[in-house]
């Protein structure tokens, strides 16, 4: 048994989606499906009645789970302490974030990062894009985190994940019981867009016009959240990042459904300036957000990062362009 498979399935129980609990960790539903039989199988237990929709846990598998989070809070707390004992930093990291990553996702990293360095200190802002770049170049801040980053050359820019963009209704909508959206179905229904010079609205234009699909639309905005009332109050339709409508969707106001364009997502990258020095701590931070433990290079426009662990600090408690 690894350690992975127990967090697939804590993330499953959490999600109560093999699918989203599948895309979480970026393998297969049938993989996903596989790992908790496989599971199943070494501990001779049934932990999930399949028979019911949606899925719940038999007694064997809330058993299970309550000692899964056990283990896995332990875990986390020896990995901890394993990096604060390798180097104690202190001093500041300088943090400008897009709003929709800083109130959605940037508090992940904070956990982790606090955790493993108390002594370092976090002052996160939150700004549209062309305020966290210009913060950013202007040494206002040591790193940014914004959507679709601009290849600059007074830039090193890592890219840290790529989110799937998907179609967000009310649960009413003519649409909510799809299971994929074509982007043919779009035609007719009014549309609440971000506003025109927005990288975001120019890439699901781009996507659309692909497709031969012009949308009508009624309503524009330049962040999500206010996107996100407009569609909640029945305004329309929109399409947004997955992550940034994830606490609306458990709360059953907003219905997610899949497009079929699999190339349309929000490219988030993590920037700093070419010209100055990163501190260890910056150096450190950054590789917290990355998920790795590799010293981010001081010279070159652009490094490839990875998004798999730094998923996983999700895990703990915790979206605008």
């Amino acid at each position: 048994m690894q350690l992975e498979t127990l967090w697939l399935y804590a993330d499953l129980v959490r999600l109560r989606s093999y699918s989203q609990a599948a895309a979480h960790h970026q393998v297969s539903q049938s993989a996903a499906s596989q790992a908790i039989r496989k599971l199943e199988e070494d501990l001779g237990a049934t932990l999930i009645d399949r028979s019911q929709r949606p899925f719940v846990l038999t007694p064997q598998g809330q058993a299970f789970h309550e000692a899964c989070l056990e283990v896995l809070a332990a875990w986390e707390q020896a990995r901890a302490a394993v990096s604060a004992s390798e180097t104690r930093l202190d001093g500041t990291v300088r943090l400008a974030a897009i709003y929709s990553v800083g109130v959605y996702e940037v508090s992940r990293y904070l956990h982790e990062f606090s955790s493993a360095y108390p002594e370092a200190t976090v002052q996160l802002e939150c700004h549209h894009s062309h305020k966290v770049l210009r913060a950013v170049l202007a040494g206002e801040a040591d790193v940014g985190i914004l959507s679709f980053p601009p290849r600059d050359p007074e830039l090193t820019v890592v890219d840290l994940k790529a989110e799937p963009m998907v179609l967000v209704c009310h649960p009413h909508h003519r649409l909510a019981r799809r299971k994929v959206i074509k982007p043919s179905d779009l035609r007719g229904d009014g549309f609440v867009a971000f506003e025109p010079a927005l990288m975001i609205r120019k890439a699901i234009d781009r996507a659309l016009r692909h497709h031969g699909v012009h949308i009508q639309v009624i309503l524009e905005f330049d962040n999500i959240d206010t996107i996100k009332q407009a569609v909640v109050g029945g305004q329309g339709v929109s399409i947004l990042p997955r992550p940034t409508i994830q606490a609306e969707v458990e709360m059953g106001t907003l219905v997610a459904i899949p497009i079929g364009i699999p190339d349309l997502v929000r490219p988030l990258g993590i920037i700093h300036s070419r010209h100055r020095q990163l501190s260890p701590t910056v150096q450190r931070f950054i590789e917290v957000v990355r998920g790795s433990e590799v010293t981010v290079p001081d010279k070159g426009r652009r490094v490839r990062g990875r998004a798999g662990p730094a998923g996983r600090s999700s895990r703990t408690p915790s979206g605008s362009r």
